[in-house]
């Protein structure tokens, strides 16, 4: 148990320090090459003073929007240090901490590494991309979807065909066996979790969240005796709490698609792999919860007269445009997240 526990706390604390340390290099890196968008969303889009006021388009033309990638990268670092140290000495105890493993965590390395570079894809053509496409219009958006729906369907093939897995955990009811339908529910988990990017809004928010997410699943796995999965997912948390050491206000990076893309694909796959995956909406929240307000927002615009059920969508901006601050925003959804992830791990435990 001891050694199990450690296995879990290392890779946390190694990747947070590891953000940590990288982040200066990264950071230089993002500064010199002017990675951040270079003009502000069109005016079509700006549609209200309450839009045009909660929205920071000066911080959007001036802080990079990359900073995703000292998440993924520093996870990628630690399970390299871990593995490498089993393969160079060889042991009983080194081969304990590796938590590379075929069964547990290559189909989530897999989706946060594909994810992530699709999402760097993304946070480029923005940056750099000189077409329509650089504008995020809709035709762009869909071919983004698009690439997230044929992960999600890789994904969902190889759980089905290679693991065998067709059924998911009912709480308090037992499985419930999907047959052929696995494939398709676990599309449209995946699109339902990439959707929640939208929390990425506001200083510290999407951080703070995520990484009590991931801490949640860490436990979630350990006492599921799925000890890899919860390295993994410990190793995810550490990495961005390293990121949202520098993301508090002022940010000096965003998190951008290739952080969001990498931690929501690489989120619905392990809510399958620890057969969780009724129970994420209330462990991630407050990511149900923004997500849901955006479709809100646009179904009654578009269809009940250009009504705003919000005066701003996602939900974090709605609170800035009645007054809150942005702080008063974050560390009330640190709160709600914190609340969340403790029912919602309970629940799951006991279930």
């Amino acid at each position: 148990m001891m050694l199990s526990t450690l296995k879990v706390v290392l890779p946390a604390a190694l990747t947070f320090f590891i953000g940590f340390f990288i982040t200066p290099f990264f950071a230089n890196i993002f500064y010199k090459h002017r990675m951040w968008k270079k003009k502000p969303r069109t005016e079509s889009e700006i549609t209200t003073d309450d839009f045009t006021r909660v929205h920071n388009t000066k911080g959007e033309l001036s802080t990079p929007r990359t900073g995703g990638m000292i998440i993924w990268v520093s996870v990628l670092l630690t399970l390299f240090l871990i593995w490498l140290l089993s393969m160079v000495f060889p042991n009983a105890m080194t081969e304990k901490f590796n938590f590379l493993s075929r069964n547990q965590t290559l189909v989530p390395l897999v989706a946060l590494v594909v994810g992530a570079l699709i999402g760097l894809a993304d946070d480029l053509l923005q940056i750099f991309g000189k077409s329509a496409y650089a504008e995020d219009k809709i035709v762009y958006r869909r071919v983004k979807v698009g690439a997230i729906m044929l992960l999600g369907l890789s994904i969902g093939s190889w759980f089905y065909f290679k693991l065998g897995m067709h059924a998911i955990h009912v709480p308090f009811d037992g499985s419930l066996d999907l047959g052929i339908l696995f494939i398709p529910i676990f599309v449209i988990v995946m699109l339902a979790a990439f959707s929640t990017s939208v929390i990425d809004g506001i200083d510290g928010l999407s951080g703070g969240v995520l990484a009590s997410i991931f801490a949640a699943y860490a436990v979630i796995a350990f006492v599921n005796n799925q000890i890899d999965i919860a390295a993994f997912s410990a190793a995810i948390a550490g990495g961005t709490l390293a990121f949202l050491w520098f993301n508090v206000p002022p940010a000096r990076f965003y998190m951008g698609e290739t952080g969001m893309l990498a931690l929501t694909v690489t989120l619905s796959v392990i809510a399958f792999l620890t057969n969780s995956v009724l129970l994420l909406p209330v462990i991630a929240f407050p990511l149900v919860l923004t997500s849901l307000s955006d479709i809100i927002q646009m179904i009654s615009y578009r269809y009940f007269g250009k009504r705003r059920v919000f005066k701003v969508a996602p939900l974090h901006h709605h609170f800035e445009a009645i007054g809150w601050s942005k702080e008063k925003v974050v560390m009330r959804y640190w709160i709600i997240a914190l609340v969340s992830v403790i029912i919602g791990t309970i629940l799951v435990l006991v279930s």
